[in-house]
């Protein structure tokens, strides 16, 4: 199957299509090339010789005014232009006398001319009063007319004509012009038809030599050319398949500035964007998760809360409802039943009261919407005049409290909210005060920061309970709690105001009680 599809890949790779495409290029114009000179090389031959022919009489005929014919500066001048040429002429007045001969044996060549001259039907001698031939005017390269002489017309004009005829006497056809000069002498020229046969077969013979071989380069080299053409597709479709399996660190490596390397360019720019696209993609996913997850948390959160409320007023107002209940109906008539009535629903309204308080409190904290003012003031003077404030609670529990620190200690912070963290975790103290029923404070200097440790005798905190405690409504003994007042709402408190003030608070287990403690700024 793996080498099916390699297969597959290569019968249809851009490269193998490319080069199927040049070779089957090359091969037709070496074929046309081929063809064109075995069938019409031949004719070129012939029409290329006619015009040189034709060329040479019309100088023949300009040498004959130029020089008096026969004279030895017009032998020279027909000479030259005659063996240049590998052509046969005779010159000849009308009497046949030789005025010029390229041949030793020239009786040849003026045998040929009064043959022609003799085998012209319409006149028996050359004049230029009276055309030879008829005046007919045959261009080279058109269909030639038979004369039934085994000749072919080539040419006629007034003056000369140009015809392929066979010479018995050598056995050889020629091309041969004959014509009368401007001055009355007779002119005949003639070059071998067969060396233009054999020059043209030598030439196709060559040519077919010199194809093949050029075919077999080009070949070679349009398979080494279209590598390099089809290598930048090639590491452009691998960048294109990383990308598609989001590899966006894939980058394509010009090494030139032609329109594969501009596009590598384009695609690299698109992969950093898509990159980042994707990266923005996922951050916006990531903060859509989290406020979907915040909402769902607050609306736990909101669902807690009213289950929580509830059940906190559920215990008071009904205990209010039946105080309240038992006055109307006058169940106790005695002053002392009313007054303990009366004293049940004003403590139980006051509890409620304190709670409600402490949940306004606890919502501007959480909501950012309590305004926090950092100043400088003494926390030893504020735990102390705390604590003198308490002396009747304590006495209430019969809890023993004590402070050792005297000297003053300046700390950052917003005073009123630093007193009501510490009135929190003291009350707390003293409510669940057990044991020895002693509480100490205490202030600890560490480098910038000053911590208040609020230690209180009895049961530590079970260690399941120690990261619920700073929830709303947790309590770790409700029945405790419903005992000395707690409503389960102050360590709550105490955990936002320490975070809007950008500190810390905690608690320590020991064997024998418990430790709160919070940090404030030294000053």
């Amino acid at each position: 199957m793996s080498s099916d599809k390699k297969k597959i890949k290569f019968r249809h790779s851009i490269r193998v299509q490319l080069a199927c495409i040049f070779i089957a290029a090359l091969v037709l114009v070496v074929i046309s090339s081929f063809v064109i000179n075995r069938f019409f090389l031949q004719d070129f031959y012939v029409r290329n010789k006619s015009q040189r022919l034709e060329r040479i009489y019309q100088q023949i005929d300009l040498l004959a005014n130029t020089f008096e014919s026969g004279s030895e500066e017009f032998s020279e001048a027909c000479a030259y232009l005659v063996n240049d040429n590998n052509i046969s002429a005779v010159v000849v007045n009308s009497s046949f006398d030789i005025r010029y001969s390229s041949e030793n044996r020239s009786e040849i060549l003026i045998s040929r001319l009064v043959w022609h001259i003799l085998s012209n039907d319409e006149q028996k001698a050359p004049s230029r009063e009276a055309p030879m031939g008829g005046g007919t005017d045959k261009i080279p390269g058109q269909p030639e007319k038979k004369t039934g002489r085994d000749e072919k017309i080539l040419r006629q004009t007034d003056v000369y004509a140009m015809s392929i005829a066979n010479d018995p006497m050598v056995s050889s056809r020629y091309i041969e012009l004959w014509g009368i000069l401007e001055n009355g002498d007779l002119v005949f020229l003639r070059t071998p038809l067969e060396s233009i046969r054999e020059n043209a077969s030598i030439a196709n013979t060559f040519l077919l030599y010199i194809m093949a071989g050029t075919a077999a380069i080009g070949i070679l080299v349009i398979w080494i050319l279209s590598k390099k053409i089809t290598d930048p597709v090639l590491r452009l479709t691998e960048v294109a398949d990383r990308m598609a399996h989001l590899d966006f660190e894939a980058r394509f490596d010009a090494k030139g500035r032609n329109e594969i390397d501009e596009l590598g360019l384009h695609i690299n720019e698109l992969s950093v964007k898509l990159k980042e696209a994707l990266s923005d993609l996922r951050t916006a996913n990531n903060e859509l998760k989290k406020d979907i997850e915040k909402k769902e948390e607050i609306e736990n959160m909101r669902m807690e809360f009213v289950s929580n409320v509830s059940h906190e007023l559920k215990t008071p107002i009904a205990l209010i409802q039946g105080y309240a209940e038992g006055l109307k109906d006058n169940i106790s008539s005695d002053e002392e039943s009313r007054n303990f009535y009366c004293d049940v629903i004003m403590d139980e309204a006051d509890k409620m009261n304190r709670m409600v308080k402490n949940l306004l409190t606890l919502n501007r904290l959480e909501f950012g919407n309590e305004e926090v003012k950092l100043e400088r003031f003494d926390l030893t003077e504020l735990i102390r005049s705390c604590m003198t404030s308490s002396d009747i609670m304590l006495k209430q529990f019969g809890v023993s409290a004590s402070f050792e620190n005297k000297d003053p200690l300046y700390v950052w912070g917003d005073e009123f909210m630093a007193e009501e963290v510490f009135q929190n975790l003291f009350s707390n103290a003293v409510r669940y005060c057990g044991g020895e029923k002693r509480i100490e404070v205490s202030i600890k200097e560490s480098g910038d920061k000053a911590r208040v440790n609020v230690f209180n005798t009895g049961q530590p905190i079970p260690e399941e309970d120690i990261d619920h405690i700073w929830e709303k409504f947790y309590k770790v003994d409700k029945a405790r709690s419903r005992e000395v007042g707690g409503t389960g709402i102050g360590l709550s408190i105490v955990r936002a105001v320490m975070e809007s003030l950008n500190n810390s608070c905690g608690v320590i287990n020991y064997d024998n009680g418990v430790a709160f403690y919070f940090e404030l700024d030294r000053a």
